[in-house]
């Protein structure tokens, strides 16, 4: 049904263009293209659209970013602005044009007397008339492009030491480039072929103003043939432009692209790199008193004691104190939304919503300082590689950024690329990694930088088992000797544990609890806390004798709290009994339940039962015992459990 008003709608746009072919008088084609007045015209409209390409870049392009980055009333009228020109009829345009920059209008009279400056029947006339209506095709596409762009990777760039105009010269430009060149290149053809205004406000003078399409329109009424043959010409010249976009325009990706990358992938390790720096970054943000010998960038190196000591103060919606020694390594763990990441955007000086931190580093006051000025790496929860460089730029960014020379920020990336398993690797972009090779880039990367203030996201999430637990043991070596501040987000117990020297719980923003991983382990304030370390965790008051729930179940604990506290209980699963029939023994808690669901761990089965007078409760039992008992999803059950099992933490 489709296909036939589809093959009317190539038709419609195919006839014009078969026409122009059709009619094109061939044997004469020279002959009109290299009469004198053809070329003059054509000389006149490559000078006028490559002007007016050079004011739309010079204008166009601080337009776009304000429109894609910047929040400030107005922005949807500005916007319809830039537009305006795209749906004005082009003859209306020129009329507006005389009556802004005319001799008799708004600005026309102040340029002429201030400046000297005419518009209207000289060749910048022209130019501006070309620029007025092709902008527009130069601000779109870069706006789109701009806003398309996420954000986290030049905060990645700001966070490896990177100034703002080395992160727009060495991250933005580069990544956008794909939609500023396709911007550019319309705003070439439009401007090219702009007819009306610039022949209402520019006039139709030979050799100043008369372009090839005010030609053809004069060709026409004298010699259709030479009118023919000029409009072929433009017509070419307008394919050519879109061919050389192949989709930018769209988004789609062109697949000789795709081959580029399948040739990328096969180089090798041993490819000479070229005179450009790979590392994308020429220079340094840092000023030559800070930036770091060569040496500076081995296990070994160490700062004077107190250099990074933290002190921050959080206030909003992540409301907390943290002060640690240099030395230390914090593992931040709690639910989706408590404030995680928050807290590590405001300690970077990145934009957060709600919160905002005071901190200190090694005694600096850096509440005021910009992101690249406190010395920190950052590994986000997405990797956020700069997918113009190759693993081991990526990896040398942040020692270049600080002023490391080349080859010392090459050698030390490739020895971090190497130690993380992805040394191979190197001279791979980041859409040639899998995504647990692209966290270990970027944890190599920021590790490279050698930060007083390292904060990692869920750095080892994309990691299966195997490489989790061999990436963890380097992290470990190098805290080991780190003498900066370590900030770890994770949701896994193992990690806290093995790297960290203190957890730190956030709940809904607040800090629930800073201790050892033992003493969180033995005695978590937050039942999220307890489940993620495996235990069940039931929050309500403290009575006389234990402990009644949220829902109303009571607890007997042997060591009560004060009647009326906010307190947890805390079972261990294995503290857990399961029957069949009512106990008659030693439990004081014994509730009756349903399983609804059994999964093997390890060579134990752990059991989730069901109550209607209780919470959920997850008991851990072995396979024997589970067959002895005949359990399956829906047995009736009893759960018991020792008043001595039950530990009881105030909350």
């Amino acid at each position: 049904m489709l296909a036939l008003p589809a093959l009317l709608a190539v038709a419609f746009l195919l006839v014009p263009l078969l026409g122009v072919l059709a009619r094109t008088p061939w044997h004469e084609l020279g002959a009109h293209l290299t009469a004198p007045g053809s070329l003059t015209a054509l000389k006149l409209s490559l000078v006028v659209s490559s002007c007016a390409l050079g004011l739309s870049l010079l204008l166009g392009v601080p337009l776009a970013w304000l429109l894609a980055r910047v929040p400030f009333r107005g922005k949807a009228l500005v916007r319809s602005l830039v537009l305006l020109p795209m749906v004005l009829p082009p003859t209306v345009g020129g009329v507006a044009l005389l009556l802004g920059f005319g001799r008799r209008g708004l600005l026309g009279p102040w340029l002429e007397d201030w400046f000297g400056i005419v518009l209207p029947f000289h060749t910048a006339g022209a130019v501006v008339a070309a620029a007025f209506v092709s902008m527009p095709f130069l601000v779109i596409s870069l706006e789109g492009t701009l806003a398309a762009l996420h954000t986290r990777y030049e905060e990645a760039a700001a966070s490896l030491g990177a100034g703002p105009w080395r992160v727009f010269r060495t991250v933005t430009l580069p990544m956008v480039a794909p939609g500023l060149a396709a911007g550019a290149a319309l705003t070439w053809a439009r401007a090219l072929g702009e007819f009306g205004a610039t022949i209402t406000f520019a006039g139709n003078l030979p050799g100043t103003t008369q372009t090839l399409p005010l030609q053809v329109y004069l060709l026409l009424q004298n010699d259709p043939g030479a009118a023919t043959s000029v409009s072929l010409l433009l017509l070419l010249v307008a394919l050519a432009v879109l061919v050389a976009l192949r989709g930018r325009w769209t988004g789609a990706v062109p697949a000789r692209d795709s081959r580029a990358r399948r040739v990328r992938s096969e180089r090798t390790p041993a490819e000479p790199a070229g005179a450009e720096d790979p590392t994308g970054v020429e220079g340094s943000d840092t000023p030559a008193h800070e930036t770091q010998p060569p040496g500076a960038l081995g296990a070994g190196r160490r700062r004077e004691p107190g250099a990074a000591a933290l002190d921050a103060r959080l206030t909003g919606f992540t409301e907390l104190v943290l002060a640690a020694p240099g030395g230390t390594t914090l593992a931040v763990v709690g639910p989706n939304g408590a404030g995680k990441t928050t807290l590590l955007r405001a300690l970077l000086g990145l934009p957060t919503q709600a919160t905002a931190a005071r901190l200190r580093l090694g005694g600096a006051d850096l509440a005021d300082a910009p992101p690249h000025r406190r010395d920190t790496a950052w590994v986000p929860q997405e990797p956020a590689l700069f997918p113009h460089l190759s693993a081991l730029a990526n990896t040398a960014y942040g020692p270049r950024a600080h002023g490391v020379p080349r080859a010392e920020a090459l050698r030390a990336a490739q020895e971090w690329l190497d130690r993380l398993g992805v040394g191979h690797l190197a001279h791979r972009r980041p859409t040639q990694l899998s995504g647990g090779q692209a966290g270990r880039v970027a944890l190599a990367r920021a590790l490279a930088a050698r930060p007083r203030l390292l904060l990692l996201d869920e750095p080892l999430a994309a990691l299966d088992q195997t490489t989790r637990g061999r990436v963890r043991h380097v992290l470990r070596r190098h805290l080991d000797a780190f003498d900066g501040v370590c900030l770890i987000v994770t949701h896994d117990p193992v990690e806290a544990v093995s790297l960290a020297d203190r957890v730190v719980v956030l709940v809904d923003g607040r800090l629930v609890q800073d201790a050892s991983p033992a003493e969180v382990a033995r005695h978590p304030r937050s039942p999220w806390v307890a489940r993620m370390l495996g235990a069940n965790a039931w929050p309500g008051t403290a009575t006389a004798d234990g402990l009644r729930t949220e829902g109303g179940a009571r607890v007997v604990a042997a060591e009560p709290l004060p009647p009326g506290t906010d307190a947890l209980a805390v079972i261990a699963p294995q503290a857990v009994a399961l029957y069949r029939e009512r106990p008659a023994g030693s439990p004081r808690n014994v509730w009756p339940g349903t399983v609804r669901e059994l999964t093997a761990v390890g060579g134990r089965l752990r059991v989730l039962v069901t109550s209607a007078g209780a919470p959920d409760l997850i008991a851990e039992i072995t396979p024997a015992a589970a067959a002895e008992l005949g359990l399956r999803d829906g047995a009736a059950v009893f759960t018991g459990v020792k008043a001595t099992e039950v530990a009881l933490v105030a909350r």
